[in-house]
């Protein structure tokens, strides 16, 4: 008598509907008696075979009566007192608020029917289709009073605008909020950014990352690292593309110099040869600028020069760094440059200082002043001029 159903509703607010097509054998006559689903109390649930069905259909509701999921498989297995069935080849929908929020395929998994937990393993697929993001993953909980979904086990997550590999993600529904721990692999494209932490937070309609924990943030150029960035903290916003770093914050660039990038395809701060450092950076991708508001110190490893001021900002398209308050510039030789402003013209060298100028030199011994100065600070060639006196000094 394939086809029978056998269906029950229960009125508590841990209520479990199962309605039962029996594809084997006949239509079981027995109804479920609360005797029944009181007769064990054992941690480790005792399945009996003569509770199996095929081709189940498992419905969960909340105390107001709305869906909490529906399930479908091919084979249920109810332990002794029916409060748990293990489910083969589950796939349904798991509802928030009434609505579906998220479709949900596996190899098998465990249902409680006290409507607290889902359990799913093996081959998980999770779809939110409000946001269009698809979960994988070998291990999947739903806790509904929670709004918390769980997916861990080799997770992969896949979105338009990302690709994510971590240990386990926790999913929000009604924030549309995911938290990411362990090994977080996070890559977005237009511009391909890959973020590595530990944990990860994407507000997914607000389209941001929140990284509270070190962070290494690299921006490919095919399959080239072109810049990283380093941080204790940093928020990445999808939709500007706007980073800002934070916390001992360090962005290190490879063609700011126009020195040739590295050959290692994965982010080595260490040989990129210049590195901007402070407290917090604003790097803007799309407009390919470097914002520091707080102070600011930059090393540029190839001439072997140094420079720190008060705040500033670097234009990576015209490689010129603009660089205001309390500018302070050494180089290998230990001459030294003070001034109030300075225009960093990168791959040249040259500088163009203004506001109260004070230049040192070690060897030979030279110091000058003035209000401006022109030159290069690596070789010591350096006009300073200012109250109609102007000094040169060309070793």
């Amino acid at each position: 008598m394939a086809g029978c159903k056998e269906k029950r509703r229960d009125a508590p607010i841990a209520s479990m509907v199962a309605v039962l097509l029996l594809g084997i054998t006949a239509c079981s006559s027995k109804s479920v008696t609360e005797n029944q689903v009181d007769q064990a109390n054992s941690n480790q649930p005792h399945y009996e075979s003569s509770l199996t069905f095929s081709d189940v259909t498992l419905e969960q509701t909340n105390a107001q009566g709305k869906p909490v999921w529906n399930v479908k498989a091919k084979r249920a297995i109810y332990s002794q007192d029916r409060k748990v069935a293990r489910v083969q080849s589950p796939t349904g929908e798991l509802f928030q608020d009434g609505k579906v929020a998220y479709h949900i395929t596996a190899a098998q998994g465990e249902i409680q029917q006290d409507g607290k937990k889902l359990f799913l393993n093996g081959q998980i697929v999770a779809v939110d289709p409000q946001n269009g993001v698809v979960l994988h993953g070998n291990e999947l909980e739903w806790q509904p009073d929670k709004d918390l979904l769980i997916v861990r086990n080799h997770l992969t997550i896949n979105h338009q605008q990302m690709q994510i590999t971590a240990q386990e993600a926790r999913v929000f529904s009604r924030e549309s909020r995911m938290e990411l721990q362990g090994q977080v692999v996070a890559v977005a494209a237009n511009p391909r950014v890959q973020v590595r932490t530990e944990h990860l937070i994407w507000q997914i309609q607000e389209k941001k990352l929140i990284g509270d924990r070190p962070i290494q943030i690299a921006r490919f150029n095919g399959q080239k690292v072109t810049d990283q960035a380093v941080a204790n903290q940093a928020d990445v916003d999808l939709n500007s593309k706007i980073i800002t770093l934070k916390q001992n914050a360090q962005l290190s660039l490879v063609d700011a110099l126009n020195v040739a990038p590295p050959a290692e395809t994965q982010p080595q701060n260490a040989n990129l040869p210049l590195q901007v450092a402070g407290n917090e950076l604003s790097w803007n991708l799309n407009a390919e600028t470097v914002t520091a508001n707080q102070p600011v110190h930059i090393l540029d490893r190839t001439h072997q020069l140094t420079v720190t001021a008060n705040q500033g900002w670097m234009d990576l398209q015209k490689k010129v760094a603009y660089l205001t308050g309390n500018v302070y510039g050494v180089g290998e030789r230990g001459q030294s440059l003070h001034s109030k402003h300075l225009t960093w013209y990168l791959p040249s060298q040259l500088f163009e200082a203004n506001g109260d100028v004070v230049y040192h030199q070690a060897e030979p011994v030279a110091s000058f002043t003035g209000q401006k100065a022109v030159g290069k600070l690596q070789d010591q060639s350096i006009v300073v001029s200012g109250g109609g006196v102007v000094t040169q000094f060309t070793p």
